[in-house]
């Protein structure tokens, strides 16, 4: 055999192999989308007092650690996490209240609203200290929480403390819990000392992100529970589902282009969503019953949803036209 025609043959053969390797062979073989969270604010009621005393102020540490737990969350890239602006204005809309952030009912129709597979929401169960009493006869003891000077006798290390859970937006299960613990390897005679020059604080919050709040000793428990807790959520994100939604509805007008439809959020429809738009031709009944067997259709265009509230979405044509009430609408979307 010439050995010029046998390498070419093995050559054409190895290339071959390459190619149907690196070409998925179906639809099934092309990865699946993250799972998409909503991270509603922690809870601080617990701690409310020990970190009003702390910061002279009453400080929403509950929307400072959750800004620092989505900042993590997005960096690793498991889930993907909604922006803050979605989920503040279906807060609003709907007029949700903070008690409502830790009832899994509402926090699974927030998740409903966003299109989202599952809602993270929290509570921080300690954010004070450890006092050790320095010029009192050598004795020692704990003291939670005192104010932005400090007492200038004590040396203080911070404890922070926060637990988790993931929601499942269709039945309020919680599928998985998490917790986050920190402390600071240092000391200082002030819970904001250690290093930093931290003003970050007014109008009830905190940029916990900033470089000179995490140098304080606060900061820096602050900073090792949340990513404790990001790591621990990241660990649990196989309980997570990714959601295959299928809606279905009508066209309840048409007006000035726009196709108004009587589903929306409460459905699973989304902002972005794309919906395909067929018109009923005839249907099939069974001559015993009377009952329908079949629809059959034809194809009208397809829409996508520019505007959502709970029960209608307003879309605009991406293809077709001649849109009327009564046309059917479909998507599967995940």
């Amino acid at each position: 055999m010439n050995p010029k025609r046998t390498f070419a043959a093995c050559s054409a053969a190895l290339l071959l192999l390459f190619a149907a390797q690196a070409v998925p062979t179906s639809a099934q073989d092309a990865p699946k989308r993250r799972p998409r969270v909503a991270v509603l604010d922690f809870d601080y009621g617990t701690v409310q007092t020990a970190s009003a005393a702390l910061f002279g102020t009453n400080i929403d540490v509950g929307k400072g650690i959750v800004d620092l737990l989505v900042t993590d969350l997005v960096k690793d890239g498991t889930y993907s996490v909604i922006e803050r602006k979605a989920l503040d204005k279906i807060l609003a809309e709907q007029n949700f209240s903070n008690s409502d952030r830790a009832d899994p009912t509402s926090a699974a129709k927030i998740g409903k609203l966003l299109g989202v597979d599952a809602i993270i929401e929290g509570s921080i169960t300690e954010f004070g200290n450890e006092t050790k009493k320095t010029n009192i006869g050598g004795g020692g003891g704990n003291w939670h929480g005192f104010g932005v000077g400090g007492f200038g006798h004590s040396n203080s290390k911070a404890n922070v403390a926060i637990t988790a859970r993931v929601i499942n937006i269709d039945t309020g299960e919680i599928l998985a819990a998490a917790d986050g613990n920190g402390q600071s390897a240092r000391s200082s005679t002030s819970m904001l000392g250690g290093g930093g020059n931290w003003h970050g604080f007014g109008g009830g919050n905190a940029d916990f992100g900033s470089s000179d709040f995490q140098q304080t000793i606060i900061g820096e428990a602050t900073k090792t529970a949340v990513d404790q807790l990001s790591t621990n959520l990241v660990a649990e994100a196989s309980r997570v589902g990714v959601r295959t939604v299928v809606v279905e509805g009508l066209v309840a007008a048409v007006d000035g282009g726009q196709v108004i439809l009587n589903v929306g959020g409460n459905a699973g429809v989304k902002v972005g969503d794309t919906l395909q738009v067929v018109r009923v031709t005839k249907e099939i009944k069974d001559p015993a019953t009377g009952s329908v067997l079949r629809r059959l259709t034809t194809t009208v265009g397809t829409v996508r949803a520019t505007d959502v509230d709970p029960v209608s979405a307003i879309c605009t044509p991406v293809s077709g036209s001649d849109f009327k009430a009564g046309d059917r609408v479909k998507t599967v979307t995940q």
